[in-house]
């Protein structure tokens, strides 16, 4: 079954103050942290992070992720996947893909 792609800004359009803001909390940047590492950039289910956290609101980051311009959702009806959008960021903010994978697992905590 083919899903509705839901998509955030334009590469050109991406907003550095939204990336930030996006990152700044320590959930949303954890599934940056697992999508960066991952560089076969495979489709990945809303449920298939980590995150102790309740559905309602990991839909919540999931979208702030996306309008950010970090992620894409499909959308399948009963479910969304999730993709990093690594030739976007690459193209209009190089290396912070890197930054996020060298940040260790589990060390999203603010300091």
């Amino acid at each position: 079954m083919a899903g509705k792609n839901l998509v955030g800004p334009e590469t050109d359009a991406l907003d550095l103050g939204a990336v930030f803001r996006a990152l700044a909390d320590e959930h949303r940047r954890s599934v940056m942290t697992q999508l960066a590492a991952d560089h076969s950039d495979n489709e990945r289910g809303c449920n298939s992070f980590d995150l102790p956290i309740s559905k309602q609101t990991q839909t919540h980051h999931f979208r702030v992720l996306r309008e950010a311009g970090l992620i894409d959702e499909i959308d399948y009806g009963n479910r969304k996947g999730i993709r990093l959008r690594r030739a976007d960021i690459e193209k209009r903010f190089p290396g912070l893909l890197a930054l996020l994978g060298a940040e260790p697992a589990g060390d999203t905590a603010p300091r």
